[in-house]
């Protein structure tokens, strides 16, 4: 389980960041990326993170995963407090990014391998996992290869491989299937439903509605760091006033 209560990250704008978010910043400014957001993600089910670019998504997971501390509020994942014990939580934790390299000169097998290595995973279980999701992922004829030598659609299905390997009970997803061909997107999608059945806690961000549609049980849509809407997803088709997720997605985000 996720449980984010009234959570709030500001950052103070470096010569760094002003290039990021324009002149208009100045230096030594306090922008608030959160703003007291409380979400909770549960076992079992597929909680979907929502909102256009700059909405405050990275930053939220990725003050999830450990990588960044909040200004206030608490984090607690696998019932651990993230920011008194991020080593637990690392440990517990599965976290995909499209901000993660992956070593150009390690085959696919190499790389999954070394993510196993530091988790100290039993070679014995660990070759299992990794002929089941090879298969999953339609990988094995890549296996050998390096990954400087791969497409980008298959270095995301590495990515995701080396993000659950080993069997983490909660999964963080950011944006998997962004710049993917069906086919391969298809893939990703079944496995994170594969997640979602075996009782792990998946957190799941995405731009692609259709996604949402197909695999959140849970939905909160952020905006200017902001919750706007929190709850399941039949409750937000409850609310809709529009056709498509989509329509209703930009009818929320613009009344915001």
């Amino acid at each position: 389980m996720i449980r984010v209560d009234n959570l709030r990250k500001d950052f103070k704008v470096s010569r760094k960041t002003r290039k990021e978010l324009g002149s208009g910043a100045p230096i030594g400014k306090t922008l608030t990326a959160l703003d007291g957001i409380s979400f909770e993600c549960k076992p079992g089910r597929v909680f979907g993170l929502l909102g256009p670019n700059g909405a405050g998504k990275t930053t939220a997971l990725r003050l999830i995963a450990t990588m960044l501390k909040p200004t206030s509020g608490t984090i607690t994942v696998a019932g651990v407090d993230a920011t008194r014990e991020p080593q637990r939580v690392r440990e517990a934790i599965g976290f995909m990014t499209g901000n993660t390299g992956l070593y150009d000169r390690l085959t696919v097998t190499e790389m999954v391998r070394y993510q196993a290595d530091l988790h100290r995973m039993d070679p014995v279980w660990f070759e299992e996992r990794r002929r089941a999701l090879f298969a999953a992922l339609d990988m094995e004829a890549f296996a050998d290869r390096r990954i400087a030598r791969l497409s980008s659609g298959m270095r995301q299905k590495v990515s995701i491989v080396r993000t659950i390997i080993h069997d983490p009970a909660v999964v963080v997803f950011d944006e998997p299937t962004a710049s993917l061909d069906v086919m391969t997107s298809r893939g990703i999608v079944n496995l994170i439903r594969q997640c979602r059945d075996e009782g792990k806690t998946v957190l799941f961000s995405t731009h692609i509605m259709g996604e949402v549609q197909l695999l959140c049980d849970d939905i909160a849509i952020l905006h200017n760091g902001k919750l706007f809407f929190y709850g399941s997803k039949e409750e937000f088709e409850g609310q809709m006033t529009h056709r498509t997720y989509e329509d209703e997605f930009i009818h929320l985000v613009g009344e915001a």
